[in-house]
């Protein structure tokens, strides 16, 4: 077994998708991902051209990018569950016999799987405060409460991937 959680395909290469579906899930994800980090680029570079040329920075440049960090990291974490990418150790592998490594690997998606269920409901609640106060940004006046869903959202989805490998026959 190449790590913790078995993910690894010989070197640390993640199994490719077995499914249809899985593939598209990862390719939205994926899609989402780069245009959310894209645009962060194009922002960035327009602030900083606009700030040091015309001293004129673009109003809320960094509410939009520290939002779209947000947007980025939590829409990747499902990506990195499905693909088996979390940092892992695996010296406990070594120390166990072979047959052990599935169990240990069922193990910790179930663990992984209560864990992040658990935070994805704790965040939820978080956002329905968050939410009822009607939090927003300092300049632009964005709203907080959609973002925290989003995290909710993509903790849970996380929780869920976690919780098919665990079930899921191998």
């Amino acid at each position: 077994m190449s790590d913790l959680t078995g993910g690894g395909a010989g070197a640390g290469a993640p199994a490719a998708p077995e499914h249809l579906w899985e593939r598209r899930f990862d390719a939205a994800l994926g899609i989402a991902a780069s245009a959310i980090l894209m645009a962060m680029m194009l922002l960035t570079f327009v602030d900083v051209v606009a700030r040091y040329l015309f001293n004129r920075p673009v109003p809320g440049g960094f509410e939009l990018t520290e939002l779209g960090l947000l947007v980025l990291i939590f829409a990747g974490l499902p990506l990195v569950s499905h693909a088996d990418e979390h940092v892992t150790v695996d010296f406990v592998d070594r120390l166990l016999r072979p047959s052990w490594g599935a169990i240990l690997e069922r193990a910790v998606h179930a663990l992984c799987a209560a864990m992040f269920l658990f935070g994805a409901w704790l965040v939820w609640l978080k956002a329905d405060r968050i939410w009822e106060y009607r939090d927003a940004t300092d300049v632009l006046r964005i709203v907080y409460g959609p973002f925290v869903y989003f995290m909710a959202v993509m903790i849970g989805l996380s929780g869920l991937i976690h919780l098919y490998k665990f079930l899921a026959r191998r």
